[in-house]
């Protein structure tokens, strides 16, 4: 099956969120090094730019809105998995045109390509 550039944005997106999380460097620093380093064709690279720049925007608010939903503290989530999370929960709050289900699946999937090896049952819950 043929990924959307939409997906593709999201699998860009979180890795450049994961890195965004262990470096604390400026998502517009982490999104110029990450276009340049990786394969960007098929990319929805709109889409790719919002998220990096808007899940760091909001992370406190999305952090309040996942936290109480969780078994452990945030912190002690898998840095994908966080990353996962957050993305998740920012198209949840702030992109209301994209339909649940399919912000509950690219979720899932991404658990599936990026995550530990339980990761999207754990995204999924």
């Amino acid at each position: 099956m043929k990924k959307g550039s939409r997906h593709k944005a999201r699998e860009a997106a979180v890795q450049a969120l994961y890195q965004w999380q262990l470096t604390q460097q400026a998502p517009e620093q982490i999104e110029n090094h990450f276009i340049l380093d990786h394969e960007m064709n098929g990319v929805d690279l709109e889409y790719f730019h919002h998220l990096v720049r808007e899940v760091p925007r909001h992370l406190h608010e999305l952090d309040d809105h996942i936290a109480p939903h969780l078994d452990r503290a945030l912190g002690e989530v898998d840095p994908v998995e966080r990353a996962i999370l957050r993305l998740g929960a920012y198209e949840f709050e702030f992109q209301p045109e994209i339909p649940y289900k399919v912000i509950l699946n690219e979720a899932v999937e991404l658990a599936k390509t990026f995550g530990a090896e339980h990761g999207h049952k754990y995204v999924n819950a």
